[in-house]
């Protein structure tokens, strides 16, 4: 007799759909009608690697992440400690201080009239040493870079009679600068920016008396911080003092330096920030930032006067109004402490003596006109001094003001 074992089946039924053919769906197989030749394989090994990696990918890309930035942060904090151990040193430490003061005077002792600084180094040191020349040159301090190998072969012509020279090198011995310092004039101010402290622990002022040492030291070594010697730490604050010697001698050199930037980077965005003024309203003082002290009104005296110029970031003030300026505040004498601003002449100017220029005015057109037989149909060339406010106009708003004096020489 045949036995017979029921098939399970399932439907489902969707109301409101089209009619379709009916298929029955097939039956499950039992284990006695599985092939051979395809055996069934246990829960445990279906391949599931693929459903599961998208649950676990975000949590390793996002640990991956962490790790990376955390690198990042160790590298970062390490050069900043070397930084702020650095300006410790040269806060707190004589022959830091005393090494920087010379190294300075030897770089400016011509006051920038002769002589150049030559900056010497290999490798990293070297690479240091290049965009040092590039800072040192922007702000107005002749520099040059020279290789040791190279200058051994014909270009040591490039040290002068007047010049300072300054050697890069964290170990104090590089044996490329060993070679090379007895070919330098001994008449020569040298310099050597490494990491000794001392300058008896340095093989180059062992070998050179009077050199001047100029520390970058680190707080540990690279090895320590990082797993290898990559020169990491040690060039960040070679660059950083580096820098420190370029804007100090620039300072002492020129008198401001922005101007000497302005000349020697006229390209790309930094030229185009130092560009010089071109339009009235680039130099006008804005009036907004003038401090009003109208609390003073008739009592003001000569010394309110002087304390509201020197504490007002434009050095303007104004007293209802009537305005003065820092050319005229600084002509304040002892007499005029005491007296009322309306006794003091040529203080105060009232708004209506105040003279109008369109804001939009060309620099060199607004100075043509100062210089003129009039300013305007309403003024005469003698209504004109230095001392003269300008209203600096934008429509019927006064936006800003100048003095005649600085428009001049702004244009000289």
């Amino acid at each position: 007799m045949v036995e017979h074992h029921p098939v399970h089946n399932s439907e489902v039924y969707l109301l409101g759909l089209t009619a379709r053919p009916e298929v029955p769906p097939p039956s499950p197989p039992s284990p006695s009608t599985a092939r051979e030749s395809e055996p069934s394989s246990s829960i445990e090994e279906l391949d599931l690697d693929d459903a599961s990696d998208e649950f676990k990918e975000p949590l390793e890309t996002d640990s991956l992440a962490k790790q990376r930035v955390s690198g990042a942060i160790h590298v970062l904090n390490t050069e900043a400690v070397a930084l702020r151990n650095l300006t410790q040193l040269y806060k707190t430490d004589a022959t830091a201080a005393e090494g920087f003061n010379d190294a300075v005077g030897a770089i400016t002792r011509h006051n920038g009239k002769r002589g150049k600084l030559v900056i010497i180094g290999v490798g990293k040191s070297g690479h240091i040493g290049k965009k040092l020349v590039a800072s040192f040159n922007s702000l107005g301090v002749q520099s040059t870079f020279l290789h040791p190998t190279e200058a051994l072969h014909g270009d040591l012509g490039k040290i002068g009679s007047h010049d300072t020279v300054l050697f890069i090198t964290f170990s104090g011995k590089t044996s490329e600068l060993l070679i090379l310092l007895p070919h330098i004039d001994v008449t020569l101010p040298v310099i050597v920016l490494t990491s000794h402290t001392r300058p008896e622990e340095c093989e180059i002022i062992r070998q050179r008396q009077g050199t001047i040492l100029l520390p970058a030291p680190i707080h540990e070594s690279e090895t320590v911080s990082f797993g290898v010697s990559a020169p990491t730490t040690s060039t960040t604050v070679a660059l950083a003092l580096g820098d420190a010697l370029a804007v100090v001698a620039s300072q002492e050199l020129h008198p401001t330096v922005a101007p000497v930037f302005a000349k020697n980077h006229p390209g790309g965005a930094i030229g185009q920030t130092f560009r010089g003024p071109r339009q009235i309203r680039d130099l006008a003082i804005p009036l907004h930032e003038i401090p009003i002290c109208s609390k003073l009104g008739d009592d003001a005296t000569g010394a309110d006067i002087l304390k509201w110029g020197y504490s007002s970031q434009s050095g303007w003030v104004l007293v209802d109004d009537a305005i003065t300026s820092p050319r005229r505040i600084k002509r304040l004498d002892t007499d005029h402490m005491t007296m009322p601003i309306s006794s003091i002449p040529d203080l105060m100017v009232e708004r209506g003596e105040w003279i109008s220029i369109h804001a939009d005015t060309m620099i060199s057109q607004a100075a043509e006109w100062l210089r003129g037989p009039l300013i305007s149909p309403d003024y005469d060339e003698a209504a004109c001094t230095e001392d003269s406010i300008l209203a600096i106009t934008d429509g019927m708003e006064i936006i800003g003001v100048l003095e005649a004096g600085q428009l001049l020489d702004q244009q000289e």
